[in-house]
This record gives structure tokens, C-alpha cells and sequence, in this order.
């Protein structure tokens, strides 16, 4: 799906994205908060991606996560009475199983890429941060985040940012995005 225009995919790849995708934040969430505000103070960290800035996979992904990122500014604002943060990562190329066994039809480098543990940490941090309000609505970047709170990946690295590194897109023309 990665060199197929959006209308010769099937449409099942946007229901996919965010049927799925986009609907899990939603739900979880929606069912989360009331047992949140009557707990106290709490974080809600989605998980998008660079996707949600510029064109990257396909039309449906990239929709869908700059709906993600719009989804956590937009719950930020209804929790922010109930002091609960509501935020959005960025992790950056993620090294899963789906992605390691993917490597060789993606047009970027998953062996260099983060942990999943790495988004881990960055939620652990950002939850024991009591200034973590700071950062309510907003979309933040896992390796920032990893500079910033001095935590590293499961490999001792701290991964750079991609927020300003030249991206490949699905096209593969290298533009900066």
C-alpha cells in the first residue's frame, strides 16, 4: 500500500486506520475518564506519529494521526478541570515485530530505529512529572522527550529527533517534510 494511490486501495484501509486506529484512543479514553477524575490527578498519552505532520504511508494513516493529534488536544481541553494531562507521542521509527519482518519493503531503516520501550519510558517520565500539565494538548516527540527527562533506549542510545531529519516518504523523493 505504500506506492498505491489512495483511490485504487481498497476502502477498507481507511476504515482500518480509523475504525481501529483512531477509534481505540476514542473509546479507551471515553471509558477511562470518569474512573480518572475520580481518582485524582492523571495522564493520557496517545500514541501517533510524524505521520500526522506530512505525508508519510498513505493517505488513510496520515488522516489518522493527525486525527489522533487533534483527538489529545481536544480531550486536553474537557480534562484539563479535572487535572488530567492528555497528550500525543511521536515516536519515531519503531523497531516491532510487524516492522522488523517489514524491513525489507519499507523505504526506511527500522534496524536503527526505537524500542518500543522507549515510548514506554517516555510515558513512565512523563507520568511522574509533576509539572506534566505543562504539556497538556500538545504533541510531543519521544526522543525529545528521552533528551529532556535523560532517559535512554533499552540499548543505553538516545535516538535523534526526526522532527527536523529529511524523511522518505512512501514515494521514496526524500523531501523534507
Amino acid at each position: 500500500l505504500f506506492d498505491t494511490p489512495f483511490w485504487e486501495q481498497p476502502i477498507a484501509v481507511w476504515d482500518t486506520m480509523h475504525g481501529v486506529g483512531l477509534r481505540s484512543h476514542y473509546v479507551a479514553t471515553a471509558l477511562a475518564a470518569p474512573l480518572m477524575i475520580d481518582s485524582g490527578p492523571g495522564l493520557v498519552a496517545n500514541i501517533s506519529s510524524f505521520g500526522g505532520a506530512g505525508f508519510q504511508v498513505n493517505v488513510a494513516y496520515g488522516v489518522g494521526k493527525a486525527a489522533v493529534d487533534r483527538l489529545a488536544a481536544d480531550m486536553a481541553h474537557d480534562l484539563a478541570p479535572h487535572a488530567i494531562t492528555c497528550v500525543s507521542l511521536w515516536p519515531g521509527i519503531v523497531k516491532t515485530e510487524r516492522m522488523l519482518a517489514l524491513a525489507d519493503q519499507l523505504p526506511w531503516d527500522v534496524a536503527g530505529g526505537e524500542s518500543p520501550e522507549l515510548t514506554g519510558r517516555a510515558v513512565v517520565a512523563l507520568a511522574a512529572d509533576p509539572e506534566v500539565a505543562r504539556h497538556s494538548g500538545a504533541v510531543l516527540v519521544v526522543a525529545e522527550l528521552a533528551a529532556a527527562y535523560g532517559f535512554t533506549d533499552i540499548d543505553g542510545t538516545t535516538p535523534r529527533s526526526l522532527r527536523r531529519a529529511r524523511t522518505v516518504d512512501a514515494g521514496g523523493d526524500g523531501r523534507d517534510r
